[in-house]
């Protein structure tokens, strides 16, 4: 075979193992929010509606680049017609006012909390890591994590927190537009614990900075300082940063260096 291309052997093996590009890995990490978001909507969802949750829910994409992955993977909407773009086509279903308003201070406990998801990749499967943080002390009161994105996952931490804090009518929780925070099982569910709901603005990242950073800080000193070989082992090392080190141990300059829980025992 080598003889009839006309490449050496060393060369034509160099390219059967050589490593897919950054640019390749990305690709395949969009093409896979891509199919499991086509999947969640029953493929009910073209590639403007996709790419609308997929940049609400954290993951950035260009209508153009959804398209081609959808058209790539043979993945068609149910109702089969042809899409013009256009602005108002994006659904702002459910979708709550910013009331937060980056107001990320608070005097006392369990007035602010703030939630997000964020995922994780183990040895070729991604995980979803949702999390609710009190903005008073900068302690995450509760998570979820999952092989889904889904609003079991988020609903989860959420049931976290409140079997955990002592909520009383009033508390304000804050998170992203995505899909999920707009499912009304999971407004029905925060509403009936006599929380308010907040949202960010369209696209704007600042609006859920403080969870943004925690979720930054979780993947440089755990996700990419561990070699991760089982769901389980993502689990027990998850629970160890959460609730032993993160909580309980780890020094926050917003606090004046103290951990979490010496904040909330000294000022709560």
């Amino acid at each position: 075979m080598c003889r009839a291309l006309k490449v050496s052997r060393s060369g034509f093996y160099r390219y059967l193992n050589r490593k897919p590009s950054n640019k390749a890995q990305k690709h395949a990490e969009l093409a896979h929010h891509v199919k499991e978001a086509y999947e969640v909507f029953k493929a009910r969802y073209g590639a403007p509606r996709l790419t609308y949750e997929l940049n609400a829910s954290g993951v950035r994409c260009s209508l153009n680049t959804v398209a081609k992955i959808m058209q790539e993977l043979a993945l068609k909407a149910r109702n089969g017609k042809a899409f013009r773009y256009s602005r108002s086509s994006y659904s702002n279903s459910n979708v709550e006012g910013n009331v937060l308003a980056q107001q990320f201070i608070t005097e006392r406990a369990n007035r602010k909390w703030v939630s997000d998801i964020t995922y994780i990749r183990v040895r070729g499967q991604w995980l979803y890591l949702a999390a609710v943080m009190d903005l008073f002390s900068r302690a995450i009161v509760g998570w979820a994590l999952d092989t889904s994105m889904t609003v079991k996952l988020i609903s989860d931490a959420f049931n976290m927190a409140l079997a955990r804090r002592e909520v009383k009518p009033g508390l304000m929780l804050h998170s992203d537009r995505g899909v999920q925070y707009r499912a009304v099982a999971y407004q029905d569910l925060v509403r009936s614990s006599g929380a308010i709901i907040s949202m960010s603005r369209k696209s704007n990242c600042w609006d859920n900075a403080v969870m943004e950073s925690f979720f930054s800080r979780l993947k440089v000193e755990l996700v990419y300082a561990e070699k991760f070989h089982s769901i389980q082992h993502v689990k027990s090392c998850m629970f160890e940063y959460i609730e032993i080190f993160y909580n309980r141990k780890r020094r926050h300059s917003a606090l004046g260096y103290l951990s979490p829980l010496e904040y909330e025992q000294r000022f709560a």
